[in-house]
């Protein structure tokens, strides 16, 4: 495989466009700016334009972080199994970052533009992104840095395979949901009703990797 490839030149400039936007508005943001949004989409904290700067700089840097931890996950993974599905790990660094850059340009348009509704843009980008995982987590390959790694899922192959092709589908079709409910219902209902369907898909494959773990040892005890 490549070391270098046209996917991480586009993941790269993806990354950077939120620096280059914020640079170029910076000075024409005013000393107070909007640093936190409560459940009803409105700012509940303000501080100087210095402390949001530094927000974004941390988001920039958690997805670098995530990217390189994915790119470069087959040479720090113990089970040795991601090399047979490195281009999965690139495409999910890929959309991670793709969504924190999304995120990152929606806060900054909004902190420069009052009144912008921030919660109509960021809540259905969490649900395409749950569609984008959801899609691709089916490919994912035994680790211990991404996918849903449930500790029976860990110990044996056929359960991470069983519990990612349910995540795979329940994220898909979740995501789905989270997208159009937060494009059409007001904030706080938006807001309650991500976070009950996150809440669902999650602990729906955690509970199915566990009794697929007990059928199956009680199958092989019997």
């Amino acid at each position: 495989m490549k070391k270098f490839s046209y996917l991480d030149v586009v993941t790269l400039v993806v990354w950077l466009v939120p620096l280059v936007y914020l640079y170029a508005i910076y000075g024409s943001l005013p000393q107070k700016v909007p640093l936190h949004y409560g459940l009803n989409g409105t700012v509940d904290r303000y501080g100087n334009k210095t402390e949001f700067l530094t927000t974004d700089w941390i988001i920039l840097g958690l997805a670098a972080f995530v990217y390189l931890l994915l790119r470069f996950i087959s040479y720090i993974d113990p089970k040795k199994q991601v090399k047979f599905g490195q281009e999965t790990y690139r495409k999910l660094a890929a959309g991670i970052v793709i969504f924190l850059s999304a995120l990152n340009i929606a806060i900054i348009y909004a902190t420069a533009h009052r009144g912008f509704q921030l919660d109509k843009l960021i809540l259905p980008l969490v649900g395409l992104m749950l569609v984008f995982v959801g899609n691709i987590l089916n490919s994912i390959k035994p680790n211990y840095f991404a996918g849903f790694r449930t500790p029976w899922a860990l110990e044996s192959e056929d359960n991470w395979r069983a519990t990612h092709r349910l995540v795979s589908k329940i994220w898909f079709f979740g995501g789905i949901a989270i997208t159009v409910l937060t494009l059409v219902l007001p904030p706080s209902p938006a807001t309650i009703a991500m976070l009950c369907i996150i809440a669902v898909i999650t602990i729906i494959p955690f509970v199915y990797s566990y009794l697929y773990f007990k059928n199956h040892r009680v199958n092989q005890n019997s």
